[in-house]
């Protein structure tokens, strides 16, 4: 107890930093990340929609082949564009995996159940040798 008193700033910050990593997972916010192997599998066992979420430029510099485009800033108005990919699984594309997250916050609040983020986005699928194509 004379421990917890003299170092008390320590274990609040301990507390708190405990909190906000347990935050995502007690809220359901929390994103499951996906290998560009798993990504490949989804694609091809569950004809999982892959969306690209980058600016205009990074998608013309190459794509995932088969993914459409809706930049991160009009998901929200373009959500309807996807209505009809419901019921299937989404992988989110971004270039590192970092937009791709808040993305597929986005798609969970709009009623989407089978989103996950590639890991790594785009970069992580080039490390991994998977193909690009730069055709729309």
């Amino acid at each position: 107890m004379e421990f917890v008193e003299q170092n008390m700033i320590w274990v609040a910050l301990a507390f708190v930093s405990g909190g906000m990593l347990l935050w995502p997972m007690v809220s359901g916010g929390g994103v499951e990340n996906l290998t560009p192997s798993q990504a490949t599998l989804l694609m091809n066992r569950e004809d999982a929609l892959v969306l690209d979420v980058r600016e205009t430029g990074e998608w013309s510099s190459g794509h995932i082949t088969g993914a459409r485009h809706i930049t991160l800033a009009q998901l929200e108005k373009r959500m309807s564009e996807i209505e009809k990919f419901k019921d299937r699984p989404i992988i989110v594309v971004c270039a590192t995996g970092n937009r791709s997250s808040s993305a597929c916050g986005q798609l969970k609040k709009g009623g989407f159940e089978k989103v996950f983020s590639l890991g790594g986005g785009i970069s992580g699928w080039s490390e991994a040798n998977l193909p690009l194509t730069k055709k729309s």
